[in-house]
């Protein structure tokens, strides 16, 4: 950062309403202080211009925010995005400011923020207080988007910039280099007065306490600092983060604390251990002689608390991390290497021995920190959100931006947990209900509960403002498959009395590799360390057995769970191998089966028959095998040929005959298995190539269960949240077991994630074996 930036003055004063959307106090997270500080900003230096936040909360928190905040949204309410977007549509909002932090938003990497902003009918400014050098499939697609759908995006470092340019091809006339805020902040002595310090030297770190902040190192190298100045204290204010808390409790903070005494620093550490006020932090920041950010993590690409600290004139000692090595350069602080307590400790000493060189230091952080004021600031701001407004009425005049309802993505029913609720107990899920009551005699079955894990890593995965009940459940559901699988035999029993005694020693071979699937999918997808370590375990020691198996579809199901576990170890060559050895078989099967007028697996089609097509594309696409993928794709446009009904609605084949080669098919029963494999199936297809005519079969799928039908009649029953078992000729099945409702289910969550998500189509480069 150039010390000679000044922030452009706005051109002209046409913006009178603006909405400001991230999180914001009294949450407490450094991009809810960003948030709050920039509103109040502007509206110091431009009291005429309306205000309106949008506040995101996090699942299931509520917060009593001020009459700034107009409309709340849970993170993981993916219908609240749309309702916000018609908020802003309707107070004709001139400008957008969205706060971008990948943690705040729902769904992938965020991206239900990207179906807000499809809807939106005004320019929209960007800040990114991160910008990935290396991002994953989705963060990549995330940021992609909102750079479209941005008129200017906003930086608060070069080296953001640069990556911007290079990593995501981000027009350099698109982004503005605004620096983070900064308080003003009282006179030193006053503060150390009120603070209780006064005389002694202070060392200062703040921010929301995580293990990547480094303190430790600050506490090791405490010792050889207080030998020299007996009297130096280091201030820790700030409050462990809630997302570390929520997983790890105060296991970080304690350890400092306990470090600490075993050091024998103790009584020259002062924890904080609260979320400070504004007013509060202004104190600490004027009391400190030298600030602190020891932080662990090279990338980081801003820090509020280094800016705030540098906007104060304050010298500041740094491990040299992105946003440190630029901010800092030139004489205005200290980089010391990472994790080194012995170079932090002379380095402390050698500015508290020398006022001169300390003060220095200090003077050319301020000297910088002048134009990081809130005041200069926000100018540049509305300099940025006047260009942004000139770009998009530019853009109006030749492209509708807007999305209008009848463009919205279909309507969905809203995700409904009660009846498998009612299905679960203490050891599973029960398989079978009488109505929507569930019918104990009959017992659970792997089947059902790998189904159930399944279900539940897919609403983690998409975003959930049930995250507590979703991991409980899914714990449940893991503990029953852990407990089905026999060391012995490296086989999985499927099913169970409700005595809780096992009826078999070995269950099929289709249950085994149905079991393979949640696993697979768990290692890949789910949050929690604990569920996705066990789920590993029990991939591996299962795997094995599935080279010796001859059912087609306990390979498309390993497959897929091969395919979801290789999502997050791909690499793992033993797992590669097997994936190879299966998606072959599956390939050669299909090309030795077809015929003219049979493009097909086996001579019958039977049950969860899209699976087997899913399972090629996906493997296809995965291993950049062209022509497998393609053979997946073309057995699944064959397959929908024998389930479309004379009037063109969906119509699975029948489980009383199924469909035998040169034979009618069945047309009764009609199993809701069936309809959610024929969804997931459209919906990797879609993803594989980017047709969308197979996100449109997979609407057309999905209706099925809604009462497009041969009987007209819903399968999903709003008023249980539970799924009719079936079609039969005359009538509806009443009874809503566990299969059923989790198909429903599973259908409903794929196509939610489908909507909110970005269709890109995997690489097809490689071989095509």
């Amino acid at each position: 950062m150039s010390t000679h930036w000044k922030a452009p003055e706005p051109v002209n004063r046409r913006i009178t309403r603006l909405a400001f959307l991230g999180t914001f106090l009294p949450r407490h997270c450094g991009i809810a202080t960003f948030t709050t500080d920039l509103t109040n900003a502007i509206g110091g230096e431009f009291p005429r211009i309306d205000r309106l936040v949008l506040a995101m909360n996090d699942a299931g928190q509520r917060h009593a925010y001020g009459p700034q905040v107009r409309f709340e949204l849970p993170q993981n309410d993916s219908d609240a995005y749309l309702r916000a977007a018609d908020f802003l549509n309707v107070n004709t909002v001139d400008v957008l400011s969205v706060q971008h932090e990948y943690g705040i938003f729902g769904g992938k990497a965020g991206s239900h923020l990207l179906t807000m902003l499809r809807a939106l009918r005004m320019p929209v400014v960007s800040t990114l207080h991160t910008v990935l050098g290396d991002p994953n499939e989705h963060q990549r697609r995330v940021m992609e988007e909102l750079a479209v759908r941005s008129e200017r995006l906003v930086v608060m470092s070069a080296h953001g910039a640069e990556l911007l340019r290079d990593v995501y091809d981000v027009p350099p006339s698109k982004i503005d280099l605004i620096p983070h805020g900064s308080p003003r902040v009282p006179p030193a002595a006053e503060a150390k007065k009120r603070l209780g310090v006064e005389g002694r030297a202070v060392l200062f770190t703040f921010g929301l306490l995580s293990p990547d902040k480094g303190i430790e190192y600050v506490l090791d190298a405490l010792p050889a600092i207080i030998a020299r100045f007996p009297d130096t204290v280091y201030i820790i204010v700030g409050a462990t983060h809630p997302h570390v808390k929520e997983r790890h409790g105060e296991t970080y903070r304690l350890s400092l604390e306990s470090r600490s005494r075993e050091l024998g620093v103790e009584a020259n550490v002062i924890f904080h251990n609260r979320f400070v006020s504004a007013e509060e932090l202004q104190d600490f920041l004027a009391a400190a002689d030298i600030g602190v950010t020891p932080y662990l993590q090279p990338e980081q690409i801003t820090s509020g608390a280094l800016a705030y600290m540098v906007g104060a004139g304050k010298p500041v000692i740094s491990t040299p991390y992105r946003y440190a090595t630029e901010i800092l350069a030139d004489g205005r602080g200290v980089l010391v290497p990472w994790r080194d307590a012995p170079a932090l400790a002379d380095a402390v000493i050698a500015l508290l021995g020398d006022d001169a060189a300390r003060l220095a230091v200090g003077a050319r952080a301020a000297a910088v920190g002048q134009g990081m004021k809130w005041p200069a600031v926000a100018k540049a701001y509305l300099a940025s959100f006047e260009r942004a407004r000139d770009d998009f009425a530019e853009s109006m005049r030749t492209s509708v931006v807007a999305q209008t309802l009848a463009e919205r993505p279909a309507g969905l029913p809203a995700l409904d947990l009660r009846h498998l609720r009612r299905l679960t107990d203490d050891t599973g899920v029960l398989q079978h209900a009488r109505y929507s009551v569930a019918r104990l005699a009959d017992g659970y079955c792997l089947d059902d509960n790998a189904r159930a894990l399944l279900l539940m890593t897919s609403i983690e995965d998409s975003g959930t403002d049930e995250r507590t009940l979703v991991h409980d459940l899914a714990a449940r559901y893991l503990a029953f498959t852990s407990h089905a699988f026999n060391h012995k035999t490296g086989r999985f029993r499927n099913f169970m009395s409700f005595t809780r005694d096992w009826m078999e020693e070995c269950g099929s071979e289709d249950s085994h590799g149905r079991a393979l699937w949640a696993l697979g999918t768990v290692v890949g997808r789910a949050e929690m360390p604990g569920t996705r370590s066990l789920a590993g375990v029990l991939f591996h020691a299962a795997l094995p057995a599935v080279a010796a198996f001859n059912s087609p579809r306990a390979w498309a199901y390993a497959l897929l769970g091969i395919d979801g576990y290789l999502s997050a170890f791909q690499g793992d060559r033993s797992v590669e191998n097997v994936r190879e050895l299966l998606a072959d078989r599956l390939h050669a099967i299909l090309a030795s089966t077809s015929g003219p007028d049979w493009c097909w697996f086996e001579d019958r089609v039977t049950y969860c028959n899209a699976r087997l097509s899913e399972a090629l594309i996906v493997s296809g696409a995965r291993m950049q095998r062209v022509a497998m993928r393609d053979a997946g794709v073309d057995s699944l446009a064959w397959l929908l040929t024998m389930k479309r009904a004379e009037d063109g609605h969906f119509a699975p084949v029948g489980s009383n005959g199924f469909l035998e080669r040169g034979t009618p098919s069945a047309k009764f029963d009609q199993q809701p298995v069936e309809a959610c494999g024929v969804v997931s199936a459209c919906l990797a297809a879609h993803r594989a190539t980017g047709d969308d005519d197979w996100s449109e079969r997979a609407q057309w799928a999905f209706d099925w269960f809604l009462g497009h039908n041969d009987l007209h009649l819903p399968l999903y029953d709003p008023t249980t949240g539970g799924c009719r078992d079936g079609l039969h000729a005359d009538r509806a099945n009443e009874n809503q077991g566990a299969e059923s409702t989790i198909s429903f289910l599973q259908s409903l969550v794929d196509m939610r994630a489908a909507q909110l998500a970005l269709v890109v189509p995997f690489s097809l480069h490689g071989t095509d074996a």
